[in-house]
């Protein structure tokens, strides 16, 4: 099993392109799925979860082409052939329960499995079946699976989601676009991804209006066409590289980077001692002196600070002057990275959802290991600045949502490799 060794006390000066967004192209690969025309993706990460949903999308029938080194992937979908999504694959990614609005709407039935448990919290997907239901769909749960019909096609329906679930976003919309009259979303999220799949939806004939706010119209069409779309920056992966010049020092541009992109994000870390510059390539990052300050942040859905980026804050927190408080209040169990931060020498105190960090003067390297996703992230960015050496261990969660870290620290003076036991 792989790991990450990190040397902590190097400054960081270079370049860091930021990828295509993970969240975004697992959204728009199901789309294939609503038409029988290719649909190109270009600007698409090379991640370990991209090759988990061509894998789902084969099954069910796509044709999969992939092309310069991974980064543009054509989906073909002439025809749905399996109208089932197996738990051996979906149990890998959450984001496969996405192809239940497209094949519903598209073939008026489909068998998907429920996504099963989630390391950092519960993530039901009772919104996108209520969602549905609302369109006119039949739903039955058995034995693990969710048993979709609708063999008179969706209709328009108004729906007001109660929490402004992105995933049940993403899945209504879809599904709307085939249906039979007016749908009206109502409490929908709001993220750039969303925004990015209505963009790609509407190259492919669909009539949608008012992505981006908390009202979406969509008016259904008949059929939908082939389309070629870039995924939009990954602002996830912005917000964890601008993290990394601030907690080991130094100043690095980061191509592609948008301030639009995470402006509740960004204004947290001017709060805190951060000096970000707008250039002609993306986004200059830097610190304006030796020690951060601190700051308290409360996680929100978009456009509030993305839970996404909790856990790398609270990496920067650890050395900044004063205690702060993160408050999270999108997923349970999402602080699982703080006991291993606190083997580093954090002085962090964890109180049901809400983490009180104070600052320390550095911190240790040590064996950690990663939890999640974001929490291996956030280990490896605490390493950067720690003294001596970390070893992060389980960095699989990694590879499911970051590209070739390991080439874009180094490239930056990181002293960061890989290793596999």
């Amino acid at each position: 099993m792989d790991s990450i060794v990190v040397k902590g006390g190097a400054a960081l000066s270079g370049v860091i392109p930021i990828a295509g967004a993970k969240n975004a192209a697992l959204t728009l690969m199901p789309a294939t799925l609503l038409t029988d025309e290719p649909l190109t993706l270009t600007n698409v990460p090379r991640l370990s979860d991209i090759k988990t949903t061509n894998e789902l999308l084969s099954s069910l029938g796509t044709e999969v082409a992939v092309m310069q080194d991974g980064q543009i992937i054509v989906l073909d979908t002439a025809e749905i052939t399996n109208h089932t999504a197996h738990y051996d694959i979906v149990r890998k990614m959450r984001a496969s329960i996405l192809v239940l609005g497209p094949m519903l709407a598209r073939d008026g039935h489909a068998i998907v499995s429920l996504p099963g448990g989630c390391a950092i919290g519960a993530r039901p997907v009772d919104m996108h079946l209520k969602g549905l239901e609302a369109m006119g769909a039949k739903i039955e749960l058995k034995e693990g699976y969710i048993h979709a019909t609708a063999p008179s096609g969706l209709k328009g329906a108004t729906y007001e989601l109660p929490f402004a679930s992105v995933g049940a976003t993403e899945n209504i919309l879809m599904a709307a676009t085939l249906a039979k009259g007016t749908t009206v979303l109502k409490n929908a999220a709001r993220e750039p991804e969303i925004v990015d799949l209505a963009d790609c939806l509407i190259k492919m004939g669909a009539q949608i209006e008012g992505a981006g706010s908390s009202t979406i119209t969509i008016q259904g069409v008949d059929k939908l066409h082939g389309a070629t779309h870039p995924v939009v920056t990954d602002r996830i992966e912005l917000g964890t590289y601008m993290l990394a010049p601030v907690i080991a020092g130094g100043e690095v541009e980061l191509l592609g980077g948008r301030i639009d992109l995470l402006e509740a994000f960004c204004e947290k870390l001017d709060a805190a001692g951060v000096s970000i510059q707008e250039t002609k390539r993306g986004l200059k990052v830097s610190r304006r002196s030796d020690l951060t300050k601190a700051v308290d942040v409360t996680t929100e859905p978009f456009p509030g600070f993305p839970t996404d980026l909790q856990a790398q804050m609270m990496a920067m927190l650890c050395t900044a002057r004063g205690s702060s408080t993160l408050k999270e209040t999108i997923f349970e169990n999402r602080f699982m990275h703080a006991p291993e931060l606190i083997r580093m020498g954090a002085n962090i105190d964890v109180q049901g959802g809400v983490a009180t960090v104070t600052g320390v003067d550095k911190l240790k390297g040590a064996p950690v290991m990663a939890t999640d996703l974001r929490a291996s992230v956030s280990l490896i960015l605490a390493g950067l600045a720690a003294e001596g050496e970390t070893i992060v261990s389980r960095v699989y969660h990694l590879d499911r949502g970051y590209e070739r870290l390991e080439e874009k620290l180094m490239a930056c003076g990181a002293s960061i490799e890989r290793v596999t036991a």
